[in-house]
């Protein structure tokens, strides 16, 4: 990594989770998203909302408060769905991320930035790519790459790629969850 890169400030999306002030790069950000319908998908991990319609595209969308070990978000007039570009073997997918409210668009110096921290948080810290410094308070930067594991990211991959080969994506899902009792949401 040169010298002009190290010394560059970054900017980050502020968000909350659970009254935690956390950031992610804006380079991974693409669009923030009111609250909107979410196709449930049957049998995935409890963090695994569903999938959304994106202007014609399913984007898998996950809970970040359970994925880190919180509490189920509860949907509120600031949630909202943070869609990320992510990495998934070389190949950028698109995910959605819930997040309690969207903050602000801040800019850290390399100076602003701590490693994570090795004791003390309720996060397992290869999440993290530090710990910003913003005022008085910290702010948590999550590596989003690193939040779901190998065998969690193929999932999301395969639930996007294999509701958007199906026709129609939400008949397909609404079709698998038919005679459960359970209510789906449409797409």
């Amino acid at each position: 990594m040169s010298a002009a890169v190290i010394t560059e400030a970054t900017q980050y999306l502020t968000f909350t989770l659970d009254e935690e002030d956390f950031a992610l790069e804006i380079s991974k950000v693409k669009e923030i998203l009111d609250f909107t319908t979410i196709t449930k998908v049957p049998r995935m991990p409890e963090f695994f909302r569903g999938v959304l319609n994106l202007r014609g595209n399913v984007v898998p969308v996950i809970d970040l408060r359970l994925k880190l070990g919180m509490k189920a978000i509860e949907r509120t007039v600031d949630t909202c769905i943070v869609i990320i570009e992510i990495s998934i073997d070389g190949e950028l997918t698109l995910m959605g991320a819930l997040a309690d409210s969207v903050k602000e668009v801040i800019d850290l110096d390399p100076g602003q930035i701590s490693p994570p921290p090795t004791l003390g948080t309720r996060l397992d810290t290869r999440f993290l790519k530090g710990m910003g410094k913003c005022g008085e308070k910290f702010l948590i930067i999550l590596d989003i790459d690193m939040v779901l594991s190998s065998d969690e990211l193929a999932l999301v991959k395969n639930s996007a790629d294999s509701s958007n080969t199906s026709s129609p994506p939400a008949a397909s899902i609404a079709a698998s969850d038919a005679g459960t009792g359970r209510e789906v949401d449409a797409v």
